[in-house]
């Protein structure tokens, strides 16, 4: 085979392939998968303390614990964050402007948090990004019973996030 021949059918072969994307880009979640934000979510509910109990991080999280406040104004309601992710603890907090269904945003985060699963009770709440640069596990507090650890690993899966970059901080 000639060399002028060998470098054409390289060429045409190297024609051929397309460019894997990467499944997950920028964050812990499979952004072509539909992400779901929960349609019965009820926001008076939020009221209250709540313990970060799971992180995505790539490796060991920066720092072993989190949480979230709401608080209930007579302006709306309010929250105080300060939660454990892959670079270290990210504190926000602010005015919660609802979205949409089980969708908010607060003054200082640059994308919506969905609320993707509340157990009934309200004990145990699923947070993520559509872009799936954050996501968590928050409980009422850090005794969270394995069921729910469970249903809340169905729910991030469901919604294609990385169970495998998925922290528990206890």
């Amino acid at each position: 085979m000639s060399r002028l021949t060998l470098v054409l059918a390289v060429g045409i072969l190297t024609g051929c392939v397309t460019s894997v994307p990467k499944s997950l880009p920028e964050g812990y979640r499979q952004t072509q998968t539909p992400i779901y934000s929960s349609a019965v979510f009820d926001q008076t509910r939020l009221i209250g303390r709540w313990e970060q109990v799971a992180t995505f991080a790539g490796g060991k999280p920066r720092c072993t614990s989190g949480g979230a406040e709401f608080v209930q104004k007579t302006s709306g309601l309010f929250v105080g964050m300060a939660l454990c992710t892959a670079q270290g603890k990210r504190k926000v907090s602010g005015a919660v402007q609802m979205s949409g269904p089980g969708r908010f945003r607060i003054a200082g985060l640059n994308e919506e948090l969905w609320v993707l699963w509340a157990d009934g009770d309200y004990r145990t709440l699923v947070l993520g990004t559509p872009s799936g640069n954050l996501g968590f596990i928050l409980n009422r507090d850090g005794a969270i019973s394995e069921d729910r650890v469970i249903a809340a690993r169905e729910i991030l899966d469901w919604n294609g996030y990385d169970l495998t970059a998925l922290r528990l901080l206890r």
